[in-house]
């Protein structure tokens, strides 16, 4: 009788171990699957936040950025500034070369934009051959110097096969009324007024209440 106690007793503990081991295998599994899920989420959300043409960062991420960049730069009292730039006669480039042409044109530009920003600058596509480079933690002087770097960068070698082009920009410096939208706005007007007088242009925007000033060329840009 002892002996069948002890094997039963013995059965019992082997298949309690093995429901115990069972069940570590399914947690460590679970937590294998948890894990894989989270990790293709982030994957997913990634892609979702780039531009599938040029690698940069995308029209949505780049207002997602810009509300939260502008309200921690006016909390903390931090610099903050914002290039807005293109392509100079892009359109003629698409009508010429064509639309293939005129992509391999835009992602080459993303790519030398990705060569001289600094490591903390955040570029983006934002729509047609129109970009945005945010400039955490800078001021407009280091706007400009991005945009010197930029215009080298693009302009000094042959493009694909649109040979030399040239971009135009515009900057602003975060002001304390500012919003995203008008902070956004007053770069954007600063890239139209440098369209206006000329290819290679880069123009400052004043702050909102202030008076217009001249343009100069890139590296070197003043007031509107």
């Amino acid at each position: 009788m002892a002996i069948g106690v002890t094997a039963t007793t013995a059965l019992v503990a082997v298949a309690a171990a093995a429901a115990l081991l069972a069940l570590v295998l399914a947690l460590l599994w679970s937590r294998r699957q948890l894990a894989q899920a989270r990790d293709e989420a982030r994957r997913n959300r990634r892609l979702a936040d780039l531009d599938g043409l040029t690698g940069l960062h995308n029209r949505r991420y780049f207002h997602e950025l810009l509300a939260r960049e502008v309200a921690r730069a006016q909390r903390y009292g931090r610099g903050l500034a914002l290039v807005v730039f293109d392509l100079d006669d892009f359109k003629s480039i698409n009508d010429r070369l064509g639309h293939l042409a005129g992509d391999a044109v835009l992602a080459e530009t993303a790519e030398r934009a990705r060569g001289v920003v600094r490591s903390a600058d955040i570029a983006c596509r934002v729509g047609g051959d129109e970009f945005a480079v945010l400039l955490p933690e800078a001021s407009g002087r280091e706007a400009e110097l991005l945009c010197g770097r930029l215009h080298r960068a693009v302009s000094s070698t042959a493009v694909a096969e649109a040979g030399n082009v040239s971009v135009s920009a515009g900057i602003a410096e975060l002001q304390a009324d500012d919003d995203p939208n008008t902070f956004f706005e007053r770069a954007d007007q600063a890239l139209y007024r440098a369209k206006e007088r000329g290819k290679g242009q880069v123009v400052r925007a004043p702050g909102r209440n202030a008076p217009s000033d001249a343009t100069r060329r890139p590296g070197t840009a003043s007031n509107q």
